[in-house]
This record gives C-alpha cells, structure tokens and sequence, in this order.
C-alpha cells in the first residue's frame, strides 16, 4: 500500500512542528514529527486502526499532542488529508 501525503496536510505538519519548536524548544518540535511518523506507519500497516469519523475518513490520535491523523483508505493507496488539532477549527478538512 503506498502513503500519500497531501499538500494541506504536509504543511499542517510542518506548522504544527514549527508551532512546538518556537513555544518551547527544537526537541519538541522534532518530537511531533516523529510521532507523526509513528502514527503514519501504524496506520500504514493496519489501515483499519483508525476509527471512522465523518462519513468515509478514519482517524487516528496521536498519543502525545492533541493531534489526529485524518486519512482515508483506498484499494491501493491510504491518503493523509490531515494532520488536524482536536480544538482548534475542527472539521476545517472535510473539503479535502
């Protein structure tokens, strides 16, 4: 199965990390991405791990920041739309 990022979703990422690396210092920062890749490679390898939420998405938490992935799952490709806060403007994605 091949992962696919897309553009919104790399550069909620990139804020996100940024966000953390400015507020308290580069380990946090730094932090955030490696559990955005722990979270990614968990869903990549069970794509049903993430539950269903809002119609076809799946979601997944990240266990450290209040962050979710929000991906979606095709026949041969699982589709990162978001990396999404759980506060902040929630839903902003759905469009993707």
């Amino acid at each position: 199965m091949k992962l696919v990022i897309v553009p919104p979703a790399l550069a909620e990422l990139h804020a996100a990390s940024a966000f953390y690396k400015l507020r308290a210092n580069a380990e946090l920062g730094l932090a955030f991405v490696v559990e955005f890749e722990r979270a990614a490679n968990l869903v990549l390898e069970n794509p049903m791990l993430g539950a269903v939420f809002r119609g076809l998405s799946r979601r997944y938490l990240f266990r450290r920041f209040p962050y979710s992935i929000i991906y979606q799952v095709t026949a041969d490709e699982l589709r990162i739309i978001a990396v999404a806060h759980h506060r902040r403007r929630p839903g902003y994605w759905a469009n993707r």
